[in-house]
């Protein structure tokens, strides 16, 4: 989708739209200063290909910020084309260019094909974006989602995979922090509970996940135990997030490494962290420290920020063509 917005006709329409609702309810922002901001951006997307430079000058970049300029782009289209079809739309969700939605027939067979079509062609009628549609089914794809609408009236879900997945999931022996299974399997035990609808797949999945985790090399004597805290914990699982604290500031130092398994656990490094620099006895907290202006660091926390090291993808895998053979310019034909 990015690459199919075309430039002008989305810088015209957005910076009308935002010109349309300041103040209403929205206040944080100057119009102007934001749509100068917006035709900056997008209208310098600057590309290197070897020894050359070009510049975009149709189509949404795929290195800038793509999803809510997509989003609100098509938003617009669909606050007009929408309200119309109401009597056949009972649900429309869209996310960026990915559209769910349920459709109520007419009840004449011939007229409902009709009216479908007809819908198809208004949703295609916006500065050339064209849209891919599924036939209507019961029974559809949506992201992860399988959705089904049951003989019953009631929609069931299930985890959606394609088949093409190899489920290369990370092995054993691949040097990765140890906390690294224990967050694969809850967060996954986790969104398979969450998707599933029925019991059965939920068990089902969670099954056939296990296996795939022992092909990869894991012992039943690992993994046991992480998938029982796992659906224990998913069944607690509450979506609504706590009250912030807004009495209790989390001023945060990161401690960036380059993660080795060899390197100290990061609970060791926590206990240096506390007993050497953020409370050393006999010393001042760091947070009471005060710099030469006489404020307080206000330090209360470190975070360990690993990143991976090269691996032999980075290695092997060249992407730089640049020195491996004619320049790129010398193709160029005036």
């Amino acid at each position: 989708m990015y690459t199919n917005i075309p430039t002008e006709p989305a810088i015209a329409c957005i910076s009308a739209y935002l010109r349309s609702i300041h103040g209403k309810p929205f206040q944080h922002y100057h119009p102007q200063t934001l749509i100068d901001a917006i035709e900056i951006v997008f209208r310098n997307n600057v590309i290197q290909f070897g020894d050359t430079y070009w510049r975009q000058i149709s189509g949404t970049g795929m290195g800038i910020s793509r999803p809510p300029w997509a989003t609100i782009f098509y938003a617009l289209h669909e606050n007009n084309f929408l309200p119309p079809w109401s009597h056949h739309i009972l649900f429309y969700k869209r996310f960026i260019d990915d559209v769910f939605g349920i459709w109520i027939p007419h009840p004449s067979p011939a007229q409902d094909t009709i009216n479908w079509c007809s819908f198809k062609q208004t949703m295609q009628q916006w500065h050339g974006l064209q849209w891919d549609f599924t036939p209507l089914s019961t029974s559809c794809n949506f992201m992860d989602l399988t959705i089904t609408i049951t003989p019953s009236g009631h929609l069931s879900t299930t985890l959606y995979e394609k088949a093409q997945n190899l489920y290369l999931y990370i092995p054993p022996h691949s040097a990765h922090p140890s906390g690294m299974l224990s967050g694969l399997v809850h967060g996954n035990i986790l969104r398979i509970h969450r998707l599933c609808s029925s019991p059965e797949d939920i068990k089902r999945k969670s099954s056939e996940f296990f296996t795939r985790l022992t092909h990869r090399g894991y012992t039943t004597k690992q993994l046991t135990p992480l998938f029982t805290s796992a659906h224990q914990r998913a069944l607690l699982y509450n979506p609504t997030p706590p009250p912030k604290n807004t009495l209790h500031k989390d001023n945060k130092l990161f401690f960036h490494l380059s993660f080795h398994p060899e390197d100290p656990k990061p609970s060791t490094i926590h206990k240096l962290w506390d007993s050497v620099v953020a409370n050393p006895p006999a010393h001042q907290p760091l947070h009471h420290v005060t710099n030469l202006h006489g404020v307080p660091t206000s330090i209360n926390n470190l975070t360990i920020a690993y990143s991976r090291p090269p691996n032999l993808r980075n290695k092997f895998s060249i992407r730089n063509i640049v020195g491996r053979g004619r320049d790129v310019s010398s193709y160029l034909v005036d």
